[in-house]
């Protein structure tokens, strides 16, 4: 894996002189991958290390610390992706009142060149970094020439409009995960630690791996056909719950897959969860064996809905 890099330290000297991919990256979708992906050309044009950088945590978080969970990636996902997309680190800007009161200049000047040693950057092109949100790619330019940084920006990717974080959000609250799979180039998965739960779905006969969603954002509540990974690199398919359970008292929000086929135990392991097809909304069930008649009907569709 590769190392994860703070902005607040001095990068060492194989990794000065550097192209840095800038941007928040959460979900690091289509658009973000065009940036990575321009980054990356350039480095190795010029043979230099490529970096991949984010924010944590996500302005938003900072600014409106109320908001609700948005996140699509955790930064250890994030760190998987950008190996994925070719770069030698992950640097991480941590957002705080420091960072947030730093004027663009000195963004560029005290932190990407003296600091991180950076050749050259590059960032979607309507990025905006520094204090008030006042540096943008024509400053990144002008004055980055200046103080001997090189920048380049990528224009948005497009299909029938701009691909964004929002609306593969969107797409993911409206119960529409194909969409934002498309968005994303792969399917969007929650990574967690199985915890132990009530026991329910093992008495019902549907034992679940628990996961907690901590500050992932919450697609549509329902049954979702899913894909498992396990910490072994085995892929299992199943069908999960993801919401409050409405059944259950007291409500408990949870995802729960389970399985199919499967009987393990993966107490305290860490495995991802992709959402793939949603099949129904949550419901209350007067009963358990109504409930149990209806996890058989969701199981049945989703072996078809990924079988196919």
């Amino acid at each position: 894996m590769i190392p994860i890099l703070s902005a607040d330290n001095i990068i060492s000297a194989d990794l000065r002189g550097a192209i840095i991919a800038l941007g928040n990256f959460d979900g690091f979708h289509q658009g973000h991958q065009a940036v990575a992906q321009n980054a990356y050309d350039w480095a190795q044009r010029k043979n230099h290390p490529l970096i991949i950088a984010t924010f944590d945590p996500h302005p938003v978080r900072y600014f409106r610390p109320d908001t609700p969970p948005f996140r699509l990636t955790t930064l250890e996902q994030r760190q998987k992706l950008f190996a994925d997309a070719g770069a030698n680190a992950m640097l991480i800007f941590s957002f705080n009142a420091s960072l947030a009161s730093t004027k663009a200049e000195d963004f560029i000047a005290n932190l990407l060149v003296d600091r991180l040693g950076a050749y050259g950057v590059v960032t979607g092109e309507d990025f905006t970094f520094g204090q008030g949100a006042k540096g943008d790619i024509t400053l990144l330019h002008g004055y980055g020439a200046m103080v001997g940084l090189s920048g380049k920006a990528v224009k948005a990717v497009k299909d029938s409009e701009v691909i964004s974080s929002s609306r593969i959000r969107k797409a993911l609250q409206d119960g529409d995960p194909q969409s934002a799979m498309a968005l994303l180039t792969r399917p969007f998965t929650i990574e967690g630690k199985v915890i132990h739960g009530d026991k329910n779905g093992r008495q019902l006969g549907y034992p679940t791996a628990n996961i907690e969603l901590h500050q992932y954002l919450r697609p549509k509540y329902g049954i979702y056909a899913v894909k498992g990974r396990l910490s072994d690199g085995r892929i299992l398919n199943g069908a999960a719950n993801l919401g409050m359970r409405p059944t259950f008292d007291p409500p408990k929000e949870l995802l729960e897959p389970y399985f199919f086929d499967f009987n393990e135990d993966l107490y305290d392991q860490t495995i991802e969860v992709e959402l793939h097809h949603f099949i129904r909304g949550e419901a209350k069930f007067d009963n358990l064996d109504d409930l149990k008649k209806q996890m058989a009907l969701d199981c049945e569709k989703a072996r078809a809905l990924l079988d196919r």
